[in-house]
Order: structure tokens, then C-alpha cells, then sequence
């Protein structure tokens, strides 16, 4: 996002955040990474308490998209550490948001790449290979899609339903 705040973005677009194309996921989420600011298209997994498939997406090119995974909020465990973190920097994925907790937070915050998350565990996820890939999810008050586009920055983040003129 060239310069432009999220803040922005609102003020500029009210026709979009009434119409439902621009919607602002609650505030739950804690800021990690070095790239405070990021944006790209969305691509959704949900999985519980597994990090097999978070691996498996981060392991890909990224190509500037962003990883958004419903990890049904549980606080019992990480479902993202550090290595997948810098593969995914080094893959050229723009970031990843997790509805749910991390781990390594020192090295994750050394990576030059976007991450939220609800807070950090110290606990490892299981290695199941459950989830399901590219499905509508549910987080922070707001129902997101595949291929629908990410805003990020340290005042909140946005979705919307296509690529904005920012």
C-alpha cells in the first residue's frame, strides 16, 4: 500500500463499507514481523490445533499473496513458528494472519514479511493434515473468500472484494 493508511482507505471508500466490497476485521490481532505494512490477494485455510497444511501453502510461492488462516482461535497451541515464517519470506509471500497463536517470536520478528495472530504459545501444533484449502472463512467479524484482497497496517486490517486503486 503505496503511503495510503488504512485509515485512508475508510475515509475515502464509505460506499464500499456500506455495500459490504470493504469490511475491517476486529482489532484481536497482535502485530508481528518486520513488514508492518502489507497487502495482496487472499488465500484461505482452515484448520484446528494442525499445521501440516500451513506448512504445506508457505512451502509454495508465495507471489505476493497472503496467507489467511482460520485456526478456530485456540489458544492451546501454535500453529506457526519460525521456519515456516522465513520459508515464506524467502518464497515471496506478502503475509500471513492466523486466527490463532504463534510461536518463535523472536526469529518470526526478524523476517521481513507481515504476520498477525491472536498471541504466541509455546506449545507445537499437531501434525494431522487436517483443514480444508481455499474455503470461505469466518474471523475477526468478518466472512472472507479466496482471491478477495488484504490491507494491512498498524492501524487495522481491511478486506475487500477486489484490488484497490490505492
Amino acid at each position: 500500500m503505496a503511503l495510503v493508511t488504512t485509515a485512508e482507505v475508510c475515509d475515502a471508500n464509505p460506499q464500499l463499507i456500506l455495500s459490504g466490497e470493504l469490511r475491517a476485521l476486529q482489532p484481536i490481532f497482535q502485530i508481528y514481523g518486520r513488514r508492518q505494512v502489507f497487502s495482496g490477494p487472499i488465500v484461505t485455510l482452515k484448520v484446528f490445533e494442525d499445521n501440516v497444511l500451513v506448512r504445506e501453502f508457505l512451502e509454495e510461492k508465495g507471489n505476493g499473496r497472503v496467507l489467511v488462516v482460520d485456526g478456530g482461535a485456540s489458544v492451546r497451541c501454535a500453529i506457526l513458528g519460525g521456519n515456516p515464517v522465513v520459508q515464506a519470506q524467502n518464497n515471496g509471500w506478502a503475509g500471513i494472519i492466523v486466527n490463532g497463536c504463534i510461536r518463535d517470536v523472536d526469529e518470526i520478528n526478524g523476517c521481513d514479511i507481515g504476520v498477525r495472530a491472536l498471541a504466541s504459545h509455546p506449545m507445537k501444533a499437531n501434525k494431522k493434515g487436517m483443514g480444508e484449502k481455499h474455503v470461505p472463512i469466518n474471523i475477526a467479524g468478518t466472512r472472507i473468500s479466496d482471491g478477495e484482497w488484504l490491507y494491512a497496517d498498524t492501524d487495522g486490517i481491511l478486506i475487500s472484494r477486489t484490488e484497490l486503486a490505492v
